[in-house]
């Protein structure tokens, strides 16, 4: 089908025609024709971005790859956002190599900033392991001009030594952070002070703190208290609690700069023994609780922190405080504390937390909420309850549905078996021009067919031709199957299987 071609062209229109185009390779055809049919036409950063983002997320890294190095040699000026898609389309396909050579050769391209795709590459390195390489580009590319900030990659170079229980080097960068012309912020004491903490450097660790209460918290800062409870619940745990309620103090004091009616001393004749560890460590979170200087920032910091850990007590009594203080808890709170419960396996509080609580407190969940809670009930193999979130987003204003939103449905009513639902679903997802991916579609293809739905298979089958996709063997099997039983032509089927299956 053909598209109906404007007077004069601009980027602008051109990407809204391939973005309208649901196979990749036909969305490609219209951008190549773009300069042959408008020979005074040019394309511009954005319409390069929109042309390599399609094709990369269909996994089409050939195709991607060519347009990449057309721009390069349009040289026209291209924003960072588009390597950083770019560079995670290749190590999606599995094709990490690519991804560091594109990353090396930005000299090359019209781009003035690479902090966004040298970030981005360093943290998948990290994520696999690749040392070596992380630290190559680190020194490669950390002192030219294009790259803005340093404090991102070293935070993310010290968490990942961190979790390799090696908080010594971890503690080595953070001192040398200043030759690099930068200077720890928050992330970075919060990541160090936790991998102290776990190997048990104690000493290390307060002395961290002490420079915390020096370098950032010198007006107070209530956002800092879950740095302080690392190292006072670690204290706690190596049963050095008089070092715990010592340190407490100047917390109050000197870190969050509490006023002098919250400056209580914990009785410590309820703590004598190691067996009342939980309890005193509880006793120290009331106290950092009643402590904070009252905010916004500082309740979330806390709330959030204790959710993370699963203590969803603890978060709870946060929330109340917040509340006593007249606060309204953020989107983010609730966000950590359903997923939280999800963790826990306490699926009906987590529901009853959007559909009650949050009602109650005239909070409104956004998108990220959503997508949490959809991912909780498929996870406890009740997607269908996860169906009508996905219609109540579609009725909230300024709420839309994204890609996460609709895989995440599709894939979990597959795994449920509920096949045709699942299908409804994929064709809300068309709509909205959001393509499945390959596996997805195969899988829902074959469930059809189980099911002996037999013509939403073969629309589905359609949409994978449609988007250039292959089907898998396992789908023409089951098609054909399916087919010849609705024919009574079993017999048929299976020799005609076989004969697929001979290689």
């Amino acid at each position: 089908m053909g598209i109906r071609w404007p007077r004069i062209l601009t980027p602008k229109q051109l990407s809204q025609i391939i973005l309208s185009q649901k196979n990749p390779l036909k969305a490609l055809q219209f951008f190549d024709e773009a300069k042959c049919k408008y020979p005074t036409y040019r394309h511009n950063g954005p319409v390069y971005g929109t042309m390599i983002n399609i094709l990369g997320r269909s996994g089409r890294t050939t195709e991607m790859k060519r347009i990449i190095n057309q721009m390069k040699e349009d040289s026209c000026e291209c924003h960072d956002s588009i390597f950083v898609n770019a560079i995670r389309s290749y190590v999606q396909a599995g094709l990490t190599n690519e991804a560091i050579f594109l990353f090396k050769s930005l000299p090359e391209f019209n781009c003035i900033e690479w902090t966004r795709s040298l970030n981005t590459l360093l943290e998948i390195l990290v994520e696999e392991s690749k040392l070596e390489s992380v630290y190559q580009l680190f020194l490669e590319n950390s002192c030219g001009w294009e790259v803005k900030s340093r404090v991102h990659f070293l935070n993310l170079l010290m968490n990942a030594l961190c979790r390799m229980k090696r908080s010594d080097l971890a503690l080595h960068i953070f001192q040398e952070m200043s030759y690099q012309n930068c200077y720890p912020n928050k992330e970075s004491y919060r990541i160090l002070m936790r991998g102290l903490c776990e190997e048990k450097r104690l000493n290390e660790a307060t002395h961290l703190l002490y420079s915390m209460f020096w370098r950032i918290s010198q007006k107070g800062s209530g956002e800092d208290v879950v740095v302080y409870r690392a190292l006072l619940e670690a204290l706690c745990d190596n049963e050095e609690g008089e070092e715990a309620i010592q340190i407490l103090g100047k917390v109050l004091r000197k870190g969050l700069k509490a006023p002098k009616r919250y400056y209580k001393q914990i009785d410590l004749t309820q703590c004598r023994n190691g067996s009342d560890t939980e309890n005193m460590k509880v006793l120290i979170n009331e106290a950092l609780i009643k402590g904070i200087v009252p905010s916004s920032d500082s309740y979330r910091a806390m709330a959030v922190d204790f959710y993370a850990e699963g203590k969803i007590d603890e978060g709870n009594k946060v929330l109340k405080e917040m509340h006593d203080r007249g606060f309204k808890p953020s989107v983010a709170i609730y966000e950590a504390k359903v997923a939280a419960l999800f963790r826990d396996g306490q699926v009906d509080e987590a529901i009853m937390v959007i559909d009650c609580e949050m009602v109650q407190k005239n909070c409104v969940p956004n998108i990220r909420l959503y997508n949490v809670v959809i991912k909780g009930l498929c996870h406890e193999r009740k997607s269908t309850c996860a169906i009508k979130y996905l219609e109540r987003m579609s009725r909230q204003v300024g709420c839309v549905p994204n890609y996460v939103t609709y895989e995440t449905l599709v894939d979990g009513l597959c795994e449920d078996g509920k096949y045709v639902e699942a299908s409804k679903v994929m064709e809300q997802m068309s709509i909205n021009s959001f393509w499945p991916r390959v596996g997805t579609l195969n899988s829902l293809i074959r469930g059809l067919c189980q099911v002996g739905d037999l013509h939403s298979a073969i629309m589905c089958l359609e949409d994978m031709i449609s988007l250039a996709l292959t089907p898998d063997i396992h789908v023409w099997q089951s098609l054909l199957g399916a087919i010849c039983c609705e024919n009574g032509m079993k017999e048929a089927s299976f020799k005609t299987l076989e004969q697929l299956q001979t290689p």
